[in-house]
């Protein structure tokens, strides 16, 4: 008796991931005092730096929160307007894929 080879191909089935989302209201943020006081501050250690960088990235989501649930902006209006808000006018520049970052919080 000769055996065969099987000719279907079996696979694995590929699933999707579920990425877990987070509540940008519960995110941990430093004091206004603290933030304001980094924001002037010309040196920064490492954890003021990942502090004021946290801080940012929080504040820079939540704009984009408010606005594109305001029925008075347009459509895809948020993003650039955030961007100069939070970053561009405080002399920072913008983290790559940030926009990206942002769809983890709802």
């Amino acid at each position: 008796m000769v055996l065969q080879k099987r000719t279907k191909s079996y696979r694995r089935k590929k699933y999707k991931r579920k990425t877990r989302k987070w509540s940008i209201k519960k995110a941990r943020m430093i004091s206004k005092k603290k933030y304001k006081k980094l924001l002037t501050k010309k040196r920064l250690s490492l954890n003021e730096k990942k502090q004021l960088n946290r801080a940012l990235f929080v504040n820079y989501c939540k704009c984009i929160k408010k606005l594109k649930y305001n029925k008075k902006n347009e459509k895809g209006n948020e993003y650039p307007i955030c961007n100069n808000s939070i970053y561009k006018n405080r002399g920072y520049s913008v983290p790559p894929k940030i926009k990206m970052k942002c769809r983890d919080y709802y």
